[in-house]
């Protein structure tokens, strides 16, 4: 498949890698099992395309698949349509659709399927037909029998031999139609409202009372090519609606595979044994087929009895399985079809557990509430989980519940615990009106697992009793005792050297930031955040950390978490040469929920009497203040940071979003507090620090006035620092002011020492052994007797960090010429008197207007141009149906606006969407159309631009792809500005063009751009060259 680009100038095309597409499959239905079926469809480079008929809002146009609005009811129609359409195969799932006999009529038209004839669909179908099957070969199962008279159904139950507490209504009936009764009364209560009282939707002349099997219920399913079968791994599926297997019974709540209780002796029995025998009774009766068989077995006391049988891939077991296979899904099929199965050895994810959560409406399943809006499904994809819809609908860029089992959370994992715990996070993220699932899901398994001693004990306290690395770290400090449990712990002052000590504490909890970390699953860095925040804050006395104490309480917590945030407890005391000598471990299930937790930690320090700190009586004006740099937020601010999340479209999961590193947001955030006490006590003994400020609580403003004498205050300038770029972030997400900024976080600096002017640089130079520092103010007197801490700057270099990656965007350019395609992308130039820096091949030049420069340019370098008048249309639409005819005529596939001021229809916007870029002399979208004059010149910004985007048809959106910042001075006119802007768009517009004709941008369902990484990294790869200088994370 050839992709054409066009471009002004002689740079070598881009080369772009294509798979040979072949095919186009067409899955019918609507449910989440449907939706599973083609994301593993279009997992495979066999397939150009999936068609799903009528399908959902997950199936709406999400990569290779689309939805079909064809009639499926009519056959006839639909066969036509597959034919139309070179349909490859058809799959269809729906029961109702199978008996009515689709797959006989497509076959008969010659189209190919994968399913099973209406006649062998009644084994899914009709109850009545199943039991007579099974009973007729043999194959063991319920004991049953069928009444259509009330009474005699009654005394059935009553005499019965066994508990005939199952009552199925005849014939066709979903799962969600049979009643598990919990007594014989009950059972002959619900069995006369079904025959009498109408209770089941519609006239019922019989009923089925089966025995009430008690075990494990396990769900076998197998591929069939109509001779031979091939197996795939055992799900198990939680049917009651409610926890603790209460409530009505569903299709399934959540399910899981593979199945850890299952013995590996009779495993090979159901498949070897059970499993052939009712192939072979099949191909006896005449009903082989190719497609899935899905049997449903109950593993009771006195063997594996079969409760059901369905010629189909079930929900929720559909969407196990195909996670945990690896094989292409589309030559499985096509093997099966071909009657080629034996011939194949099916792979599987080896030593994975799938596991498949439902989030149900509200009233489900009995009724159901439609229309509520579903938010939070990107952040569950961020997760690396998958979403599988199923009553869901589209609607004005919307997804609606549109019935009663909405929507699955899906995750593999490497054990059944880690993809649960997964899968809930996910579950946790989305809301609706309405919204419930089963909070138990995988718990019995886990119960066996535990049982068998698999797993390891939740009880985190069991674990932590002894932590490996406590020695080491009670080691660390001369004149500690040993800590024993329940016992009291000394230390020994003398022993440390010593000789007129004050001893100095601090008491510390971890607040906001904990959210987060069980937001994001990482749990590693909040044990030193625990020990920075006690250790730098007796800092500010001059104190050295001697030993921590800290007091654990939690709910249920896995053991991995709990022993991870110790250990980092523990390595912490050992770089701050802090003993731990106390602990308090309490797993508290009744104050905390599962996986919530706190940590209080407790410090002591020493300080020889005359070094004690701060000595505000020596603070002079004209001292000078040495920052040392922070590693981000380190414990401040999370609360606001969290609010600010809120509204904002990233997530704690989202990249960051300055493209220069692979972290996410919630990493980034989670970046652990420096300590500092060996960087700052060598200095602070040295008699030359007057004062020592922690940056905590108060944020970088308010920390400073505890130590300043009266009548002196401090002037910072932000140029003297590197700001992270988080402050940047979190300041134009949040619209924060400078005062808050300065109020709620430490903006770079996590500490400050207040010195004398004649030591300072030799101090810095200390300081920087260990870490970034930087002289970043001074001392000065309070002017007209009003104190008020100054800090220069501030705004302008948050303000200049927002665009890290476009310092050296000439360098991407460079690094863009690297890049070849094996086709090239046509792109046409429409321009009313502007020339673009291009970058590609151009294969095509219009302009509304002849004899333009442009139009001259073109016809040199021998590239087809076209006028094309307004002026000669009598309407917008009739131009613009101009234009495309044109367009499609030279195969274009991109559109360069270069000064072309016409306005596009909307029809000729949403055909070109994603393909026409543009520029305007702004960095803000807000200004989009004033001229570059006026709105530079009534601006107070010492920073202005340009910004190049994608053309979209609704203007709420921004679709900024790259941005080029020039620098506005005193001096420059309106000419001058016009020149830097120009030059700017000269720029960038080559490079946007590029990214663009790559793939490495493109423009998402939600209209805003989405870069994939490699585009990324080719944008900050001069930048991670001297990360310190030119991309500091943000």
């Amino acid at each position: 498949m050839s992709v054409k680009v066009v471009g002004l100038t002689e740079s070598p095309p881009l080369k772009i890698f294509t798979h040979s597409m072949a095919d186009r499959v067409l899955v019918i239905g609507s449910g989440g099992r449907e939706h599973a079926l083609a994301w593993k469809l279009a997992q495979s480079p066999q397939v150009k395309q999936v068609l799903v008929a009528p399908g959902n809002a997950g199936t709406a146009n999400d990569g290779k698949i689309s939805n079909s609005a064809v009639l499926i009811s009519n056959h006839t129609i639909l066969a036509q349509f597959c034919k139309d359409h070179n349909i490859g195969f058809v799959i269809a799932g729906p029961e109702a659709l199978l008996a009515a006999g689709i797959v006989d009529d497509l076959i008969a038209a010659g189209i190919r399927c994968f399913g099973p004839t209406a006649k062998v669909a009644q084994l899914g179908t009709n109850r009545h037909f199943t039991n007579i099957f099974l009973d007729d070969h043999g194959i063991p199962t319920a004991r049953w029998k069928v009444f259509s008279n009330p009474q005699e159904a009654c005394t059935f139950i009553n005499n019965a031999d066994f508990p005939a507490l199952v009552i199925k209504p005849h014939g066709f009936r979903p799962r969600k139609g049979v009643i598990l009764a919990s007594n014989r009364e009950e059972a002959c209560k619900f069995t006369q409202e079904i025959l009498q009282d109408n209770i089941v939707g519609h006239t019922q002349k019989t009923v089925i009372i089966e025995e009430f099997l008690e075990g494990e219920e396990i769900s076998c399913l197998c591929f069939l090519d109509g001779v031979t079968f091939s197996p795939m791994p055992l799900v198990q599926v939680q049917k009651p609606m409610l926890d603790g297997d209460q409530g009505p019974s569903t299709t399934g709540m959540g399910a899981y595979g593979p199945v850890p209780k299952i013995p590996e002796v009779l495993l090979a029995k159901i498949k070897g044994t059970l499993l052939q025998h009712i192939l072979d009774s099949m191909k006896q009766e005449g009903m082989s087929y190719v497609g899935v068989l899905q049997m449903e077995f109950m593993l009771t006391k006195d063997g594996v009895k079969v409760l059901s049988i369905d010629c189909h891939f079930g929900d929720l077991q559909c969407q196990v399985v195909l996670q945990l296979l690896k094989h292409d899904f589309y030559e499985v099929i096509q093997s099966a079809l071909d009657g080629r199965l034996c011939d194949s050895t099916l792979t599987w994810s080896d030593n994975c557990t799938a596991v498949s959560i439902l989030i149900a409406n509200q009233g489900y399943p009995e009724f159901c509430n439609k229309g509520q809006e579903i938010t939070g499904l990107g952040h569950v994809t961020e997760l690396g989980l998958q979403v599988f819809h199923g009553a869901t609908i589209l609607k004005d860029d919307k997804v609606l519940v549109n019935g009663d089992r909405v929507l699955t959370v899906t995750a593999i994992r490497q054990d059944l615990l880690s993809a649960l715990e997964d899968a809930y996070k996910g579950l946790a993220a989305i809301c609706f009106v309405g919204a419930s699932y089963r909070k138990d899901i995988g718990y019995p398994a886990l119960r066996f697992l535990r049982q068998s001693g698999y797993v390891y004990t939740s009880i985190a306290c069991n674990v932590l009793i002894h932590p490996p690395k406590l020695q080491a770290a009670n080691d660390s400090k001369s004149g500690g005792h040993g800590h024993q449990e329940n016992i009291p712990v000394s230390f020994d002052l003398r022993a440390s050297g010593y000789i007129d000590p004050i001893l100095v504490s601090q008491t510390k909890g971890i607040g906001a930031k904990v959210k987060i970390a069980q937001l994001c699953n990482k749990h590693d860095m909040i044990g030193q955040d625990l020990v920075a925040m006690c250790v730098n804050d007796i800092l500010l006395q001059g104190a050295e950390p001697l030993f921590f104490l800290y007091h654990f309480s939690f709910g249920k917590l896995d053991a991995g978490i709990a022993q991870t945030i110790t250990d980092g407890m523990i390595e912490a005391c050992e770089r701050a040469s802090c003993a731990v000598l106390g602990r308090k471990i309490n797993e508290m299930s009744n104050t905390w929920a599962p996986g919530d937790y706190s940590l209080v930690g407790f410090v002591v320090g020493a300080v020889e009497r005359e070094m004690k700190l701060p000595q505000s009586e020596r603070i002079l004006d004209g001292d000078l203040l040495i920052g040392i740099s922070s590693s981000g937020l380190h414990s401040q601010g999370f609360s606001l940071v969290r609010k600010v999340l809120l509204t904002s479209p990233l997530h704690y999961l989202s990249l960051v979003p300055d493209g220069c590193n692979t972290q996410t947001i919630g990493e980034l955030l989670l970046t652990p507090t420096k300590i500092y006490s060996k960087a700052l006590l060598p200095v602070l003994r040295s008699g030359n620090v007057k004062a020592c400020i922690p940056i905590a609580e108060k944020g970088l403003i308010g920390s400073f006035f505890q130590i300043l004498p009266e009548q002196l205050t401090v002037v910072l300038d932000a140029h003297n620092w590197k700001i992270p770029l988080i402050f940047s972030w979190l300041q134009q997400e949040g619209n924060l002011s400078e005062g808050e900024m300065l109020q709620m976080f430490n903006c770079g600096i996590g500490a400050v020492l207040v010195v004398q002017k004649e030591v300072a640089r030799q101090i810095l130079k200390d300081v920087q052994k260990y870490d970034d520092a930087w002289l970043i103010g001074e001392v000065v007197p309070c002017l007209s007797g009003y104190c008020q801490l100054e800090i220069k700057n501030l705004l302008a270099v948050l303000l200049q960090n927002k665009y890290p990656f476009l310092r050296n965007i000439s360098t991407v350019d460079r690094q863009l010429q690297t890049v070849r395609t094996k086709n090239k992308v046509k792109v046409a130039v429409l321009t009313s008197g502007t020339e673009p820096g291009s970058c590609v091949q151009i294969a095509l030049v219009i302009s509304n207007r002849s004899g333009m420069e442009e139009l001259k340019t073109a016809i040199l370098a021998g590239i087809p141009t076209r006028v094309i008048d307004h002026k000669l249309y009598g309407s917008r639409s009739e131009y613009d149906g101009t234009i495309d005819q044109v367009l499609e005529e030279f195969s274009v596939e991109l559109i360069c606006l270069a000064g072309f001021m016409r306005v596009f229809t909307s029809n000729f916007l949403r055909k070109w969407n994603g393909k026409i870029l543009g520029t305007y002399p702004s960095l803000s979208p807000l200004t989009k159309g004033r001229s570059v004059p006026k709105f530079m010149f009534s601006s107070t910004d010492e920073t202005a631009g340009c910004t190049v985007h994608f053309v979209l048809e609704n203007n709420s959106l921004e679709g900024i792809i790259l941005q080029e910042p020039v620098s506005v001075k005193e001096e420059d006119t309106e000419k001058t500005i016009q020149e830097k802007v120009k030059e700017a768009e000269n720029r960038v517009f080559p490079i946007a063009l590029q990214l663009v004709a790559s793939g490495m941008v493109q423009l998402g369902e939600n209209g805003e751009p989405h870069w994939k990484r490699e585009s990324q990294m080719l944008i900050c790869q001069k930048e991670r060259q001297d990360c310190s200088s030119s991309c500091t994370p943000l």
